[in-house]
């Protein structure tokens, strides 16, 4: 059985920092491609940030853009989330996501919730002003 786990997630005041976990289980993603969303209360989920299976490739929100970073160690069948200069927009449920169907880098179609099998169960960001 698949799972995707999350950590890391907590409550940090505005301008700091958390790097969330999602630790991979059950299944070696270290062939795929792998994503953020995050869902604030009341709005859709969406996308934040994605990585090729090497790492060498990486896609962004604009919103996050210039302030978070998507990596991976696939020895640790493990994706990453640093999160710097946090404001209180970036409160919501993080979720990361898993690929499984190609190798192959689709680029922006990584920011769509489509292409993405399976999925963590989320842990919660607190940006408090």
């Amino acid at each position: 059985q698949v799972r995707l786990v999350e950590s890391g997630g907590g409550l940090v005041q505005v301008g700091g920092s958390l790097r969330l976990s999602c630790a991979a289980s059950g299944r070696t993603f270290s062939n795929y491609a792998m994503g953020w969303f995050r869902q604030a209360p009341g709005k859709e989920r969406e996308f934040v940030a994605a990585i090729s299976w090497s790492g060498s490739n990486t896609l962004y929100a604009d919103s996050v853009k210039g302030r978070f970073t998507i990596s991976r160690d696939n020895a640790k069948n493990t994706v990453y989330l640093q999160m710097n200069s946090l404001k209180p927009e970036d409160t919501a449920v993080y979720y990361c996501a898993g690929d499984s169907s190609s190798p192959i880098w689709r680029g922006s179609y990584y920011s769509s919730r489509t292409p993405y099998d399976y999925w963590g169960q989320g842990t919660q960001v607190t940006v408090s002003s």
